[in-house]
């Protein structure tokens, strides 16, 4: 029998995080975990994983899915507009937090998860659109934005901001994920995409961070090192001033650049291993030095969230546990567990809890720490 429509528990009286009035160290963690389920309704019979993570453990943000990697079925989330729209509804009823973040892919072309097969209108790729002009861009970021919030969905895992370097990078170009191998058009693009993504009130992210486009491998699929490949063109569409004008030109690498962080309301880093930015070796969404570079380089100060921490080159390198702790030590904000890999696991919500509680008991992170993240969340929703 599906969830009907209820109030959510009301939040505590007496709060533990004081940088938060209000919420607890419980709920300011919950509001850094972005997590995936099965199922196309909200049941307490068929998926209950989902129930506790909303209302015993807070989870401030969801990511749909139509495809489940598991059991390579479809339909794991979506059937059509109206069973969405139903589920949609059903999540913010059960969810403890003031206005549930929904999140999807929808970026047009091939990585559109409402796609025609579900009822849904088509929107081109990224280089199809960009190719037929800025106007173009507006209107499938319009339609976009109009569909996702007729649907109750108010985070958009887009626009692509990689800029086309590598034509045959199997994860971008070669799918026509990019907008242009120009960072000046893709940035202009990226900033209509959310621009009209914002006029309806969804949030957008930009992806993927500091640049995918000259990738030759799949993260999906395993680690990729795109040191001897990366340009540091990559970064230019990251960079604008409050009026969206290009910061400084990149000779300096050290020169201060002006980001508006209005615009996007997230940034997505990869996992791609990027030795000129960070020497270590690790991927840029476990890197705190990649992640600082963001920050106080860029002058970025929105929700920095990880790509999805399920793919092959996190999970072929780190146990869950292992990753959960860096990507947090790295200062990422919201850390994605779509538990769409691999294997599903249950037990997912608990686990990464339990991980960021032990961090702040252990004194790796700092309490301020995770209500800064928290506050960050909570300022899009």
């Amino acid at each position: 029998m599906a969830l009907m429509a209820c109030k959510g528990p009301e939040r505590p009286g007496n709060p533990e995080s004081p940088g938060n009035p209000g919420y607890t160290l419980d709920e300011d963690i919950g509001m850094m975990l972005l997590v995936g389920f099965r199922g196309t309704e909200v049941d307490y019979k068929k998926n209950t994983e989902i129930i506790s993570a909303l209302r015993d453990y807070h989870v401030g943000s969801v990511i749909l899915f139509d495809y489940d990697v598991p059991t390579g079925t479809r339909g794991r989330n979506i059937q059509n507009a109206g069973q969405l729209k139903s589920l949609c509804s059903q999540l913010r009823s059960v969810a403890t937090v003031d206005n549930l973040l929904i999140g999807i892919d929808q970026e047009g072309g091939n990585v559109s998860r409402l796609s025609t097969r579900y009822g849904f209108p088509r929107i081109p790729s990224a280089q199809k659109c960009a190719a037929m002009g800025y106007d173009t861009v507006r209107h499938y970021a319009a339609l976009t934005g109009k569909m996702l919030y007729d649907l109750g969905i108010n985070l958009d895992f887009a626009p692509v901001a990689d800029v086309n370097v590598n034509p045959g990078c199997p994860v971008i170009g070669k799918i026509e994920r990019s907008f242009s191998d120009d960072p000046r058009v893709v940035r202009q693009c990226c900033i209509i995409w959310s621009q009209e993504l914002a006029n309806h009130h969804v949030v957008s992210c930009w992806k993927h961070f500091p640049g995918h486009g000259s990738a030759r491998g799949d993260t999906h699929q395993g680690l990729v090192d795109v040191t001897d490949t990366w340009q540091r063109s990559e970064l230019e569409p990251y960079r604008m001033d409050k009026d969206n004008n290009y910061a400084p030109p990149l000779d300096d690498p050290d020169a201060g650049f002006l980001f508006e962080h209005r615009l996007p309301g997230m940034v997505m880093t990869a996992h791609v291993v990027n030795r000129r930015l960070d020497p270590s070796g690790l991927p840029a969404s476990l890197s705190q030095k990649i992640t600082s570079y963001l920050r106080d380089t860029l002058g970025y100060d929105g929700v920095i969230v990880t790509d999805d921490l399920a793919m092959g080159a996190i999970v072929s390198q780190y146990s869950f546990e292992t990753a959960v702790r860096m990507a947090v030590m790295a200062g990422a904000d919201l850390l994605c567990l779509s538990n769409n890999g691999g294997t599903y696991d249950e037990n997912m919500v608990p686990r990464a809890v339990k991980v960021i509680k032990e961090m702040v008991e252990k004194g790796e992170v700092s309490e301020e720490r995770i209500r800064q993240s928290a506050a960050r969340v909570r300022l899009l929703q």
